[in-house]
């Protein structure tokens, strides 16, 4: 049994003017079951209390700097304290901030990539399963209802086994040297300093590994990766191709591009098997193709009594209302709330189905391994991962 109190967030980073922290609070509370209530908002300790001026913060919890939260949320009773705190910093951030936080035992919601290496990610879930707390990660497209649909669907054995599979994920927003326009997620996000390693592979590259791995639950064998910057002078890659082969034998496309002049977000996943396929749009998300050996194609459409249990549980309103984005975060907080209320720990995100620090480090390893493979002039290398 679980009870449904009304959990205490708070959030580093994403103060004002900051897209991504608007979505996180916006999703988090979503639902009347979260309250936002402490917060260091920014790296400038003024913009940070400016912020959460803003935001009606109490002054005894707007703080000016993450550690300055960590030791004030500390000191207060357990019943007082935030129950988990959301990180929505630039990557380079992400590791030390998380590791105070689960070190006070407060489980945290961190964004994506988890952190810049392996050996960060590996001290982090060894940080995590000592203080058993829960940690999530905020690959949010896995909160889509009918992309739980069509993990349903491949878990029912309605697709066989799975030979083939085809993601993709381009944008164009990139094909310019934006970062050196002052525009602050370009600047970031194409400096190895803070975004690690990987550039669009790391970026958007992680969401679609993460996609694949969570609808088809296939494990990697091995990865050939062709990383490009075509931007003169950008110091990471812009564009991504990677030839998958699967532990069960099959084979798999993903390339990822944030210079495809005109695209948006355009996220897509296709998987065939021995019996049938399926065909997934992020900027169509309410619709799933499955097409079904010799028989006529389906359309399925989210908010009807013919999805699973899984999709019905991630769908607030009713057939033929937009349902997307915004939710599709909030179905990742409400699991990781869930299991906050159950106690679940590090281990909770198989039973209440949330991306957890295990997730986060494959994807790490993945983005690490198509970096190796690139700089081997595109090698076919082991991309195994386990926990252990």
């Amino acid at each position: 049994m679980t009870s449904k109190r009304v959990l205490r967030m708070g959030m580093v980073g994403g103060g004002r003017d900051a897209f991504i922290g608007m979505v996180h609070r916006t999703a988090a509370c979503l639902d009347g079951e979260v309250e936002f209530v402490a917060g260091a908002l920014s790296s400038s300790p003024e913009k940070a209390r400016a912020s959460g001026e803003d935001l009606g913060l109490s002054d005894d919890r707007n703080y000016g700097t993450w550690q300055e939260m960590v030791a004030g949320e500390s000191a207060l009773e357990a019943s007082d304290r935030v129950d988990f705190v959301s990180i929505v910093t630039p990557n380079d951030s992400h590791f030390e901030i998380a590791k105070a936080f689960v070190e006070a035992g407060i489980s945290v919601v961190c964004d994506k990539p988890l952190v810049h290496s392996s050996e960060q990610a590996n001290a982090l879930i060894a940080a995590v399963e000592k203080h058993d707390v829960v940690f999530a990660v905020t690959y949010n497209y896995s909160g889509y209802p009918l992309i739980k649909e069509a993990r349903r669907l491949v878990r029912d054995g309605e697709l066989g086994e799975i030979r083939k599979v085809v993601v993709e994920y381009n944008q164009g927003w990139l094909s310019t040297k934006l970062e050196e326009s002052g525009q602050k997620q370009a600047d970031w996000r194409t400096d190895p300093a803070r975004s690690g390693v990987g550039g669009a592979i790391g970026d958007i590259g992680s969401h679609a590994e993460q996609l694949v791995s969570y609808v088809t639950e296939l494990g990697l064998d091995s990865i050939c990766a062709d990383l490009t910057t075509f931007v003169d002078g950008r110091l990471l890659d812009d564009d991504a191709n990677v030839l998958l082969r699967f532990k069960n034998g099959a084979k798999g496309l993903l390339y990822v591009s944030q210079i495809c002049v005109g695209n948006e977000n355009d996220l897509r996943l296709r998987v065939w098997g021995t019996k049938g396929g399926i065909e997934w749009h992020q900027e169509d998300p309410n619709r799933l193709k499955f097409q079904p050996a010799d028989e006529p194609e389906r359309i399925l459409r989210r908010g009807n009594a013919y999805l699973g249990d899984d999709a019905a549980r991630a769908t607030r309103i009713p057939a033929g209302h937009p349902e997307a984005f915004l939710e599709a975060f909030a179905n990742v907080y409400n699991g990781a709330c869930a299991a906050i209320r159950a106690g679940a720990g590090a281990k909770g995100g198989a039973e209440y189905d949330y991306p957890d620090v295990y997730h986060g480090a494959r994807g790490v390893h993945f983005i690490e391994k198509t970096v190796e493979s690139a700089r081997a002039d595109a090698k076919w290398i082991d991309a195994h991962w386990s926990a252990n």
